[in-house]
């Protein structure tokens, strides 16, 4: 019940844009970074799972990035559509509803909002080392 109950509250501020934990803007144009969810992994002592909800205004995007090399991450697309390359892959679009993920030591070269006109938001679900506070690490070219 108690679970029931937290998701419902992380859902719901999800869905209204309320932040349930800090902000963050990395200074990426037009992109809201928040840390929304974080519980330990009672079962895998030394992880954590931490939801990331990431908002782009129209036209915003996030520069090139990495993740901390202990990461795995599973992105939905929550409104819009989110252009995003992962490594040297295609440059892909997904739309509200969609998924992808990030294998440990992936490069994220390209996360952005499709629209100029619409924001976008995406859910990014980390698998982390509980010690990480870091999530995101700008590639220094």
């Amino acid at each position: 019940m108690i679970k029931t109950l937290h998701f419902a509250v992380v859902l719901a501020a999800l869905l209204s844009g309320t932040a349930l934990a800090h902000d963050s803007s990395g200074g990426d144009e037009g992109a809201k970074v928040t840390l929304v969810y974080e519980h330990e992994l009672p079962n895998v002592p030394g992880k954590s799972v931490k939801g990331v909800l990431v908002e782009y205004a129209p036209g915003g995007f996030s520069e090139g990035h990495t993740h901390p090399v202990s990461a795995f991450i599973y992105a939905t697309v929550l409104e819009g559509a989110i252009r995003s390359q992962v490594n040297d892959g295609p440059v892909t679009v997904y739309s509200a509803g969609e998924s992808f993920s990030e294998l440990p030591g992936d490069r994220h070269g390209v996360s952005e909002n499709t629209s100029t006109t619409k924001p976008a938001k995406l859910l990014a679900v980390f698998v982390v080392d509980t010690a990480e506070t870091e999530l995101t690490f700008p590639i220094k070219e």
